[in-house]
């Protein structure tokens, strides 16, 4: 790769699709594969020069994204909105760009940001299913009972110290949260919750969807669940669900540059539709 990097022309904005199992996580690391240098490298190759990508948020190492934002400075002729084609035509398997668009110098894909949106999903049927395993948690052994699980999530709901859900190793100066909209539902044997919020803590979801689903199964009630957030007690959160269920969805921006469809609704809801069995 070349060392001399010139003055950039034009920042790109990217929407990142990339199937967790394929990845130790978005940010680089020696030795292993991740989303940030698959796309630095290719871009680069096609740039002729060294360029960094920022992310609205890092994923943890096995971790979907649906609609991942990312954005990179750039000296090259191809324009703005031309880099998805051209990178879907470089990328590696496992991951895609949804749409690429110009954005000014001074808009960040994740300081510009003032939401961003996970999903996670469980297969609760005890049959195993090949098509939706990469992205579930098959949950069997007990019963879940997703209204237990969307009582305990409605207090979340605004700006919360939530320690209890922050894994060891995180850089961040503090735990408050802005807990935007949550969701729990069912359909068929999916059981799927939804938090938006104005940012992440490392590995909060998963800590936290291993505690909903301990008060989903009657293990703990709402009431403890509660006390110990409010508490930041998190020694009294030992299990996080497993990286394969949890997808990030989506990233809100007071004025996006890209059309709502490339941007939402880009993972499917599990569901099985029975069909009639001719004899």
């Amino acid at each position: 790769m070349p060392e001399r990097c010139p003055r950039p022309n034009q920042r790109v904005a990217l929407v990142v699709q990339y199937v967790g199992r394929g990845f130790y996580g978005w940010q680089r690391q020696p030795q292993h594969r991740t989303v940030q240098e698959d796309l630095e490298t290719t871009i680069a190759s096609l740039a002729g020069h060294p360029v960094t990508v920022h992310a609205a948020g890092r994923t943890d190492t096995g971790v979907h994204a649906a609609a991942q934002v990312a954005h990179f400075d750039v000296n090259s002729p191809i324009p703005a909105r031309k880099w998805a084609v051209v990178l879907n035509n470089h990328l590696p398997d496992g991951i895609l760009v949804r749409a690429s668009a110009p954005v000014s110098f001074d808009w960040h894909a994740q300081f510009s940001a003032t939401w961003r949106r996970y999903r996670y999903t469980l297969y609760t049927e005890a049959r195993p299913n090949l098509f939706v395993d990469p992205f579930v948690w098959h949950y069997y052994r007990e019963p879940i009972d997703e209204t237990a699980i969307r009582s305990a999530l409605t207090p979340l709901l605004g700006r919360h110290h939530l320690s209890a859900f922050r894994r060891a190793g995180s850089n961040r100066a503090h735990s408050w949260v802005d807990v935007q909209d949550v969701l729990c539902y069912r359909r068929g044997p999916f059981v799927t919750v939804e938090v938006q919020a104005s940012g992440f803590l490392y590995g909060m979801m998963r800590l936290l969807v291993g505690m909903l689903v301990q008060v989903g199964t009657g293990r703990r009630a709402i009431e403890e669940f509660h006390h110990i957030w409010k508490n930041e007690r998190r020694e009294a959160v030992k299990y996080a669900a497993p990286a394969k269920g949890l997808c990030f969805l989506a990233v809100g921006y007071p004025d996006s540059p890209f059309p709502p469809e490339a941007r939402s609704n880009a993972m499917p809801h599990f569901a099985f539709d029975p069909l009639p069995i001719s004899c």
